[in-house]
């Protein structure tokens, strides 16, 4: 599933293509699953003609911001994407919406899964889905200070804690196990149970995998050897981190899990 550094890697591609062209054609499918709350017709004509001045994202979400309202959103959910190309010939499957600009590039989003979703929104920050997001982790987490009195709130398992959207915007499963087992906390734990120290490193920690892994583009294979990441997947039995330690996977608060317990507390 795209997670942050996925999105915020999707919205540099979208700013490269589309950032002060003019939207020329707009190619659209009959999917009234993908596209919320509005119609193929209607989108297209919101958007033929306009330019593009920039493109906007917060947590999961992004949108295009034109020289006329409304303005499109998307949200990739399990797996989307958007790719850049030519030739209209070069239009991948499952695209759900295509964009031309004056220039001759497409970008085209493209969704296999359908659980994607596309609206018109006219000011898509101050509007739901968007407006109900908590801060985002790149660009406005909160001092410890803040973070600690918004978890002595909740009593639920902090990894639980970490993937609502409604708090840590943008946060979704391998990040929130990434930073617990390099904060060396269980995910069982209340959010309302960890100390000032354990906030303000599991602060730190959050905010330096989701830098680095948007510096790098969300190329995985850039990632740290050490990081769990390259040993989370799969559910597998055996798994051990590249110290040999053994990885667990449980289901909590409904999503599966991989940590250490002889190093995470």
């Amino acid at each position: 599933m795209p997670e942050l550094p996925e999105v915020e890697t999707a919205r540099k591609l979208a700013t490269r293509a589309l950032a002060g062209r003019r939207i020329v054609g707009v190619a659209t499918v009959d999917d009234p699953i993908v596209y919320a709350g509005v119609s193929r017709r209607r989108l297209a004509a919101a958007l033929r003609g306009r330019r593009v001045k920039a493109v906007g994202r917060k947590g999961k979400h992004l949108w295009l911001e034109l020289d006329r309202r409304p303005w499109p959103a998307f949200h990739f959910g399990m797996s989307g994407s958007f790719r850049v190309y030519g030739p209209a010939a070069e239009r991948p499957r499952y695209w759900k919406l295509e964009l031309q600009t004056d220039d001759g590039a497409r970008l085209a989003l493209r969704d296999p899964r359908r659980l994607g979703r596309i609206r018109l929104l006219r000011d898509p920050a101050r509007e739901p889905p968007i407006s109900r997001l908590g801060f985002d982790v790149f660009g406005e987490m909160p001092e410890a200070r803040e973070l600690r009195a918004l978890l002595s709130r909740r009593r639920a398992p902090i990894k639980a804690v970490l993937l609502d959207q409604g708090l840590f915007a943008g946060v979704g499963n391998w990040i929130a196990d990434e930073a617990l087992f390099q904060a060396r906390i269980s995910p069982h734990r209340p959010a309302s149970s960890l100390s000032a120290a354990e906030v303000a490193g599991l602060r730190r920690h959050l905010g330096a995998i989701v830098a680095l892994a948007v510096k790098v583009l969300a190329r995985k294979q850039e990632f740290p050897r050490g990081w769990l990441f390259h040993r989370r997947w799969g559910r597998d039995s055996r798994a051990q981190t590249l110290r040999a330690e053994r990885i667990v996977h449980e289901t909590i608060g409904g999503r599966t899990a991989a940590w250490v317990p002889s190093r995470q507390r």
